[in-house]
């Protein structure tokens, strides 16, 4: 029964824009349909947030930063969002459709793969997620729901609803564990705490998983999953499967490595390990069909650690994880083009059925037998060669050096040819892409371009040094640069209000989408005049004098320094620099404060200078008859005097 039928999204058109033509998968948080941009005539992947959930703004905040993560990223093997929006009830994304199926529909199809085949998925899976971690972001669910595989042989990472800025922190004392568990680093059920390195465990378990055909871990129950990954190290795939060559075991062992600092830093640090260990691999090693017991399991067997502990409402059942794969399958089949794009099909394992008795006792003999033999043999082989035989599929050589790859080439038996191309990923003299691309069929005498990475594309940064700060930020981001932070800087030369000069320096070649920070002139810098203890007439004469303007503070200050009316403070300070135009505050004085003085008369002169001191007053004595009894005091006690200011005693 088609069930996209009841659906009544479907046949609609959302924001006067998305033509819903089908549903192609339904998950716990929203709905992915096939759909066609009206606007621009294009076909896309509409995924429709549950109407139930667009009141809580947990899920709408995790879908619109999906669309903000991903929309960060252009990378070629992430799949890109397009648009994000509202109609009435339905929030969406517009996204990339890719047609094919997941790398888990593919390992349930098949089992464990063979090396190359491995290989071929997990580097463009890694540079994806190069990609994410070099802008600041965690996929925090990598699995092979995610990756998707395109009729085309492309690979791409779908799913960034779980994604965190790298210095995000996720608790775990919330009791919520975010991902699936299969693939959960042992950080993130420990502590909740990821960054990039959560991300290189997940892969290392997908590897695990396409080399052996089977997850590291099982159990009845989610958390006895969870506990292996925390005290128990991932398995080599050698054990499961003899032919995993070790160091692809290695390769795993350091990914999974259950310390954060034992493992690459990021998928780029594992991506350039994986390709120097593809390297060392010999063909033979890299064409070895899997041998052990690394069947595929049945479609539909779901174990207990499949279940993702992902935040979903109470309402949903459990195992109702979000679908990360928008694919043109919703019936989870594998179609046999896409298989084929990576993993050779295998040869069957029983010989074809001999020829009916009924044929060695057909009247016309044998050599009636022999000549029908010929003819279905003849005819066979015609077919064969006009289906088939005529034909090649293109070897991956992605990511491989030039020369391995022409070598590559030439052993299929295929000519080569080669052009250049930027890529940030791809080093220097190794392969980005194939036309045609790898796996697909070419004739046995074909030729196949390669396209080869001369690095990563420099950009010149603009000369803007004299230019007003708008222009200069314009012209910064024609050149494919971000304009940076703007900070101020004196400058005789340059006018108050042009650029200065810029960091990377004008000229120089940077990559692209780098940040240029912007040094802008405050104009000539001017020596601050000391006006303190000066009239505010002759101070604010002196400041302008100096190309400064004057603010007069309101109220006045006690002051020791200044006398009364006249400028106790300038702000900023005499000494200093400032630019022509500027203004310097100036403070007026109200004289110095006046404290009370105490009468100490007919104390003794120790009591008297105690009692004084305290006050914050100097003390001098002058003893008559040496009683030491004070007799007269100046000034005399309760008048007002300065703080420091000496009273003198008379004792007798």
């Amino acid at each position: 029964m088609d069930t996209s039928v009841e659906d009544p999204l479907v046949g609609q058109t959302l924001d006067g824009r998305y033509l819903v033509e089908e549903r192609i998968a339904v998950g716990g948080m929203a709905t992915v349909y096939r759909a066609v941009d009206t606007r621009l005539d294009r076909e896309l992947a509409l995924k429709v947030m549950h109407p139930r959930l667009a009141d809580d703004a947990v899920f709408v905040e995790r879908f619109i930063r999906e669309a903000k993560a991903v929309a960060k990223l252009a990378h070629p093997n992430v799949v890109g969002v397009f648009d994000q929006g509202t109609d009435g009830t339905y929030v969406y994304l517009a996204m990339e459709y890719v047609a094919g199926c997941t790398l888990r529909d593919v390992l349930r199809e098949r089992g464990a793969l063979q090396v190359h085949a491995a290989l071929d998925i997990v580097e463009p899976v890694l540079a994806a997620l190069g990609a994410a971690h070099r802008a600041g972001l965690v996929h925090r669910d990598m699995k092979p729901e995610n990756v998707l595989i395109g009729d085309d042989g492309r690979v791409k990472v779908a799913d960034f609803g779980l994604v965190r800025a790298i210095d995000t922190k996720t608790s775990a004392s919330t009791g919520v564990v975010l991902g699936t568990v299969s693939y959960l680093a042992p950080e993130q059920i420990g502590h909740g705490t990821v960054d990039q390195r959560a991300d290189v465990y997940a892969c290392g378990v997908v590897l695990y998983e396409m080399l052996t055909g089977r997850k590291p871990y099982d159990g009845d129950t989610p958390m006895k999953v969870m506990y292996q990954h925390v005290n128990e190290d991932v398995p080599p795939p050698s054990a499961v499967v003899p032919t995993v060559p070790p160091l692809l075991d290695a390769l795993v062992a350091r990914a999974c490595a259950r310390p954060q600092q034992q493992r690459p830093a990021d998928a780029v640090e594992l991506l350039a390990e994986t390709r120097t260990a593809r390297a060392a691999l010999t063909a033979e090693e890299l064409d070895a069909r899997p041998a052990g017991p690394a069947a595929p399991e049945p479609a539909d067997q779901v174990h207990a650690d499949e279940v993702p502990t992902d935040e979903v409402p109470p309402v949903l059942p459990p195992g109702s994880e979000e679908p990360t794969s928008v694919v043109a399958r919703p019936d989870g089949a594998v179609p046999d083009r896409t298989t084929r794009l990576l993993l050779p099909t295998p040869p069957p394992d029983d010989p074809p059925p001999a020829p009916a008795p009924g044929w060695a006792r057909s009247r016309r003999g044998p050599l009636a037998v022999l000549v029908a033999l010929l003819v279905v043999l003849g005819v066979g082989a015609g077919v064969w060669y006009i289906n088939d035989g005529q034909f090649t599929t293109v070897p991956g050589v992605l990511s491989l050096p030039q020369a391995k790859a022409e070598q590559k080439i030439e052993q299929a038996g295929l000519d080569s040819k080669v052009k250049q191309g930027f890529s940030l990923t791809v080093p220097r003299g190794s392969v980005i892409a194939t036309d045609p691309s790898p796996g697909r069929r070419i004739r046995g005498n074909g030729t196949v371009t390669l396209t080869v990475s001369k690095g990563p594309q420099h950009v010149r940064v603009p000369d803007v040094a004299g230019r007003d700060l708008a222009t200069a930020r314009k012209e910064i981001k024609a050149a494919g640069l971000v304009p940076g932070t703007v900070t101020q800087a004196y400058s005789n030369d340059v006018p108050r209000g042009r650029v200065v000069s810029t960091d990377p320096l004008g000229t120089t070649q940077t990559d692209p989408g780098k940040r240029v920070s912007i040094t802008v002139s405050r104009g000539a810098p001017v020596d601050i005049p000391d006006v303190v203890g000066e009239s505010v007439t002759d101070a604010q004469q002196d400041l302008e004098a100096a190309g400064l303007k004057v603010v007069l503070a309101p109220g006045k200050v006690f002051s020791d320094v200044a006398d009364k009316d006249k400028v106790a403070l300038e702000s900023p300070g005499a000494g200093g620099q400032a630019a022509a135009g500027d203004s310097v505050t100036i403070t007026v004085s109200k004289g110095q404060q006046q404290f009370p003085v105490p009468d100490v008369t007919g104390k003794k002169t120790g009591d008297a200078k105690k009692i004084l001191t305290a006050a914050g007053f100097e003390v001098r004595v002058i003893n008559l008859f040496f009683s030491g009894t004070v007799f007269s005091q100046s000034p005399d006690g309760g008048s007002q005097a300065p703080k420091g200011a000496t009273i003198t005693l008379w004792a007798r």
